[in-house]
This record gives structure tokens, C-alpha cells and sequence, in this order.
């Protein structure tokens, strides 16, 4: 048996992971940050203040595919990934036809604010242009429930699960 895969993708900043930990609660569902997926070389080039490259994201993206496919066999999986770009989302949908995208929608003033308010985390606010420049927000026909995060995390992933 393969449980669902839901996947809460974005720019740094935009409640992936608030998001993606409050619905693996609703659901009985593992949460994944694939930040934490990251390799140590990756991360360095982050803090850095450098973007990752292509290269760089694709053996993440398929050690975050990998260790999905794994969890899925127990239980519903909810994965919080920046898969900013279509091919990106793409690769995970080559391992996982059946994904669910969920996109926070936010602008970029408020993300920077939170970004900067934000504590031990590796990516600085300095790499938000980057992320909305490589942004490809998800088109119709990838299914994606888009909801703004101008509410409460509590009153996001209610709205969330009212369209799952």
C-alpha cells in the first residue's frame, strides 16, 4: 500500500514547514522538511548567500523522492520543498504521479519580514530574490490548492484540508 503524498512548496519564508507540520498533525501524517535533506556542501553555499544551482538541487531532489517513497509505504507523507520550478516539482512527480501541491501564496514584502525575524535558520533573507526570481508558481493542470498565507497557520491548513 502507498499512503498519500502532499507536497507544501515555496520560497523560503512562506510557511512550509508551520504548514506541513499542522497538516501531518490533522492527517496522522509524517512530516519531511527536505531542508533537512540538504547536504552539508549545499547548506555552506546557502550561508554563505549563494543560490544553489541546478546541479546541486538535483541529487537533494532525488534523496527527498528517495526517502518520500520509503515513508510512503507507512504512513501519509507531507513534505515541505522549496521546488520552486516546474522541473523541479516534475522530478518528484516522476517518483510520485499522485503528489498533492500545496502552495502558500505570499508576497515578498511579507516574506522578507518573516525572514528576518527568523532564528537559526541557514538561508538569509539575502537569497529571497533569487527564490522569487526562480519561482514558477504552479499552473492549472498541476492541480496545485494555492492559498494566500495572510491567516493564521491554523486557518490555512483548515482551508487546505477543507479542499483535499
Amino acid at each position: 500500500m502507498t499512503y498519500p503524498f502532499y507536497l507544501v512548496m515555496g520560497v523560503s519564508g512562506s510557511g512550509k514547514t508551520s504548514i506541513g507540520q499542522t497538516m501531518a498533525a490533522r492527517l496522522d501524517a509524517l512530516f519531511i522538511d527536505a531542508d533537512d535533506l540538504h547536504s552539508a556542501e549545499n547548506v555552506a553555499h546557502m550561508r554563505a548567500g549563494h543560490p544553489l544551482t541546478d546541479e546541486m538541487r538535483w541529487p537533494w531532489l532525488t534523496t527527498c523522492a528517495e526517502t518520500v517513497a520509503t515513508e510512503r509505504t507507512k504512513h501519509p507523507v507531507i513534505l515541505a520543498c522549496s521546488a520552486l520550478r516546474r522541473i523541479y516539482r516534475d522530478k518528484l512527480r516522476a517518483t510520485h504521479p499522485d503528489l498533492r501541491l500545496i502552495y502558500p501564496v505570499a508576497n515578498r514584502d511579507l516574506i522578507a519580514d518573516r525572514m528576518s525575524k527568523r532564528q537559526g535558520h541557514y538561508m538569509p533573507v539575502s537569497l529571497l530574490d533569487s527564490q522569487f526570481a526562480t519561482l514558477e508558481e504552479p499552473t492549472s493542470e498541476e492541480g496545485a490548492i494555492c492559498v494566500p498565507i495572510n491567516g493564521t497557520v491554523e486557518d490555512i491548513v483548515k482551508d487546505i484540508l477543507d479542499r483535499i
